[in-house]
C-alpha cells in the first residue's frame, strides 16, 4: 500500500509541476490573461504548491515504508 501511495503522489506532483511551469510560460508570453486578481481564481502558484505537497507526501511515505521494513 505504501508503494502505491508513494508512486501516485510522486506522479501527481510531477503533473502539477508541469502544469504550473506551462501555465507560467503561457502567462509570460501573454497568450491569455491570467485571472489571478479575480477572487476564487486558481493560478499557477496553486499547482506549484500542490506539487510540493505531493512530493512531501512521497518522501514521508517512503520513509514510513523504510522504517517499517527495518523492524525485526
Amino acid at each position: 500500500m505504501e508503494k502505491l501511495i508513494a508512486r501516485l503522489s510522486y506522479w501527481l506532483g510531477i503533473a502539477c509541476l508541469v502544469i504550473a511551469v506551462i501555465w507560467r510560460i503561457v502567462n509570460i508570453f501573454r497568450f491569455w490573461q491570467s485571472s489571478a486578481g479575480t477572487p476564487g481564481a486558481i493560478g499557477h502558484g496553486a499547482f506549484l504548491h500542490a506539487s510540493m505537497l505531493f512530493f512531501v507526501a512521497t518522501v514521508a511515505t517512503v520513509c514510513y515504508a523504510w522504517l517499517n521494513s527495518q523492524k525485526p
